[in-house]
């Protein structure tokens, strides 16, 4: 089975390059290039559960490869909030400025010792509405007390990624909206989770 093209399961185009950028050899779309799609219910409990529904509902839409991505970020003094809810942190989907300064609002007694969280990844690709392939990602930080950057999305400006030795990536306190793109896109949680996705579809467009 070789897969040449992707359809990405969202008119996110920030995603979109993204993904562009880590699959090399395979064309990216978004629903945008298709006519327009229902849009299914997030009602998964976990990351990879919303990831499959997308995935599959995309998939069925477009007759296309399809991959699904689900992410967020997950704030160890919330309790792991807002998780499956980062979109929508703040009661609007996508409301970047007001899904922050809700962030910021709630941790604003916490120590910068416990600001610690993480961004997590799930992946799911599927085909003809059944799911071929799953993966998951993560890379670990701390929340700051004010916004920096202007790259990025979503709680980037917020997110100060960890040292990753195994990645000769020292964290020089940047966060992942100050960081060059190509170096985001190499430590991100999307990266691990697509790294896997890379090594799969190399084995399976070499069969």
């Amino acid at each position: 089975m070789k897969i040449h093209r992707i359809v990405l399961a969202s008119h996110n185009t920030k995603k979109a390059r993204e993904l562009a950028e880590l699959l090399r050899d395979v064309e990216v779309l978004t629903l945008g290039d298709f006519a327009p799609a229902p849009v299914p219910e997030e009602t998964g409990s976990t990351f990879a559960e919303n990831a499959a529904i997308k995935a599959i509902a995309a998939s069925e839409h477009t007759g296309e490869f399809c991959l699904a991505d689900d992410s967020g970020l997950c704030v160890d003094a919330l309790g792991g909030a807002p998780g499956v809810n980062s979109a929508r942190f703040a009661g609007t989907h996508g409301d970047d400025a007001a899904n922050n300064t809700l962030l910021l609002e709630k941790l604003a007694s916490v120590e910068e010792s416990a600001r610690t969280a993480h961004f997590a990844s799930a992946l799911a690709l599927a085909s003809y509405g059944r799911i071929i392939f799953q993966a998951e990602g993560r890379v670990f930080g701390k929340i700051l007390n004010t916004a920096r950057g202007v790259g990025g999305f979503g709680y980037d400006p917020l997110f100060v990624p960890d040292s990753r030795p195994e990645l000769a990536f020292i964290s020089d306190g940047r966060t992942f909206a100050e960081l060059p793109a190509q170096v985001k896109n190499t430590i991100s949680h999307r990266a691990e989770a697509m790294k896997k996705l890379v090594r799969w579809l190399t084995n399976q467009n070499m069969t």
